[in-house]
């Protein structure tokens, strides 16, 4: 017997008898009824007030005993979490399978009822026999039978980066858990605790919210015996495990980490800008074999990982990859991102081919056209403040290139700016006009200079360069654009956001599960809304081309070459209102920052 199970099933014993003392704890006003009642028959408890105390307690006994019923009706029916996956099935996937039953047959353990797949770079046994999966149609076939062994959740990046023997060396452990899982004792715990987690989730219904102070209090009481049972099973399965293929497992969790790294990566700088374009990348595992090879050239600690491609690959294991490939690159853009769950006009796949052109392109210009639609509400109907005689000014109605400031725009300044910066640092729009910035001291000045159109009104790169020089203090222009366009930003995420939450529903199917997207910060909005308006500028003028790196992301070719060096000079326009440095890397480059920029 491995180390681990007569711990695991002392701790299973424990959680049995939270449930125990829970069901004493229900019955105990019933007993005290009927001892009453009894008492009261029999003549022992003659008189007054036993007549009295007898009613009051079997009232109270058949009032907890109707909650008693309910909450554990509610802890037997309620369906537990199930982790959203694609499904493969035996047809689809008969090597794998056949690898799967192998390894039970050399642990003796019982094989997986089923096999499904997840976007993230983890496996796991995951029980579907409850009764409310086969109602909800969650679950179906064998691996919902009562009695049946858990189904094996693989991570899809795993098949695509990992070889065939690795694979197999990771699983070992995994499969090995299925023996400890069937014992009746562990089933019954983990039972049991799955109700409460599903009763909590039940509690916060219309009608029920008094189920789940209960459940929290029983999963709070069995929380360290429930723990420490799972620990005691993950022991025994590796100890079962250990003669399985047991020095390339070492070598696998190296692998296993690297994926990780890179799957993160992925999704994080190539995937997430194409979700939030309304398209998905349909072959994200074969991405990150991409994305790792790639990190294996840039990361010496990586190196000698690329030399194992030549081996056999896991997918290979698979009828039609491809196919699982954009299942689950689907199934991750819904968990991570909480796009629909089928593909239509507004949410189509991207083939990584087309990634620069649809993806890339589409997103510089978006952010380019945002810019100067905040530009065009920062200005009012009197215009955004020019700079300094000799410089170039901003593109405000009123400004005209090369010219001085017109008269009253010099003192507009400080009170058309500074109510859009305070309005940006609250993270709303200004609330003083149709434009969200314009104040009364803007009004004054419209009736002091008359609106004349230039070309700094028209979307070049100019504009940007001009407003933005000598304009990063606080309250100036450079604070009151970076507010406006994270009010104007989180405006939209809420309307995209109450659109697909309109009857979104709980548990697993309330998506995103696990958003990717970190909070930015308003002046890092800023530099990357003017680093793509550079990027459009570069595109329609100097021959550049987007491109795709599958660890950064967008990227700028410049002659077949990703240019590196625009970051820190855009930061140096953003964040010092230095524009010289963005200037001479334009000119040599031969950018035409006065041509206007083709926008979405």
């Amino acid at each position: 017997m491995e180390a681990g199970v007569p711990s695991a099933r002392s701790r299973a014993l424990a959680v049995l008898r939270v449930r125990s003392r829970a069901l004493a704890v229900a019955l105990l006003p019933a007993a005290v009824a009927v001892v009453l009642v009894a008492a009261r028959a029999t003549g022992r408890l003659a008189g007054e007030p036993w007549g009295t105390v007898t009613l009051v307690v079997c009232a109270i006994a058949a009032l907890v005993l109707l909650l008693g019923g309910i909450f554990a009706a509610v802890v037997l029916r309620a369906s537990p979490a199930v982790t959203p996956t694609v499904p493969l099935s035996e047809a689809a996937a008969p090597d794998l399978y056949r690898l799967v039953r192998d390894l039970a047959d050399r642990m003796d353990v019982p094989p997986p009822s089923a096999i499904a797949l997840t976007p993230d770079c983890d496996s796991w046994l995951e029980d579907r026999t409850h009764a409310a999966h086969r109602r909800g149609g969650i679950a179906g076939g064998p691996q919902s039978a009562p009695g049946a062994a858990p189904v094996l959740v693989i991570g899809s990046p795993f098949l695509w980066w990992m070889r065939v023997a690795e694979l197999r060396a990771v699983l070992a452990p995994v499969v090995a858990g299925t023996g400890p899982s069937a014992h009746p004792d562990i089933a019954d715990a983990r039972g049991f605790v799955r109700g409460l987690d599903a009763a909590v989730d039940v509690g916060g219904r219309r009608g029920l919210g008094w189920i789940a102070a209960p459940a929290r209090l029983l999963l709070r009481l069995c929380r360290t015996d429930a723990a420490e049972m799972e620990r005691g099973v993950a022991a025994a399965a590796s100890d079962r495990a250990q003669g399985v293929d047991y020095g390339l497992r070492i070598v696998a969790q190296e692998q296993v980490g690297l994926a990780y790294a890179g799957w993160d990566r992925l999704l994080t700088r190539v995937a997430l800008p194409a979700w939030r374009m309304g398209r998905w990348p349909a072959h994200l595992d074969a991405g990150v074999v991409s994305a790792l090879t790639e990190l294996s050239r840039r990361d010496r600690l990586a190196e000698g990982f690329t030399s194992r491609l030549g081996e056999r690959p896991a997918c290979d294991l698979l009828e039609q990859p491809g196919e699982i490939d954009e299942a689950t690159s689907l199934l991750a853009a819904r968990l991570f991102h909480g796009g629909p769950a089928e593909a239509g006009p507004d949410w189509s796949p991207v083939e990584w081919a087309a990634y620069p052109e649809e993806v890339v392109d589409r997103k510089w210009r978006a952010e380019a056209a945002r810019l100067h639609a905040a530009l065009d509400a920062l200005a009012g109907p009197a215009g955004l403040p020019t700079a300094p005689t000799g410089q170039h000014g901003c593109a405000g109605p009123t400004a005209s290139a090369g010219s001085p400031n017109p008269a009253g725009a010099g003192s507009a300044a400080p009170a058309a700016v500074a109510p859009a910066a305070a309005a940006g640092a609250a993270g709303s729009p200004a609330p003083s006009g149709p434009s969200g910035a314009a104040g009364p001291a803007t009004i004054e000045a419209a009736d002091a200079a008359a609106p004349a159109v230039d070309g700094f009104a028209r979307p070049t790169l100019e504009r940007v360069l001009g407003c933005l020089a000598n304009a990063s203090g606080e309250g100036a222009l450079g604070e009151a654009l970076a507010g406006r366009l994270s009010a104007d930003l989180a405006r939209e995420e809420r309307a995209a956001g109450t659109t697909a939450g309109a009857g979104k529903a709980r548990g697993a199917d309330a998506v995103p599960l696990f958003p990717l997207q970190a909070p930015r910060s308003a002046r890092d909005l800023l530099a990357d809304h003017v680093t793509a308006m550079v990027c459009c500028a570069a595109v329609d003028s100097a021959g550049a081309a987007p491109g795709m790196d599958w660890l950064d992301g967008p990227v700028l070719l410049v002659g077949g070459d990703r240019r590196t060096d625009l970051a820190p000079r855009v930061l140096c326009l953003v964040e010092d209102g230095d524009p010289e440095p963005l200037r001479e890397w334009l000119s040599a480059l031969g950018v035409r920052t006065d041509k206007p920029v083709r926008l979405v």
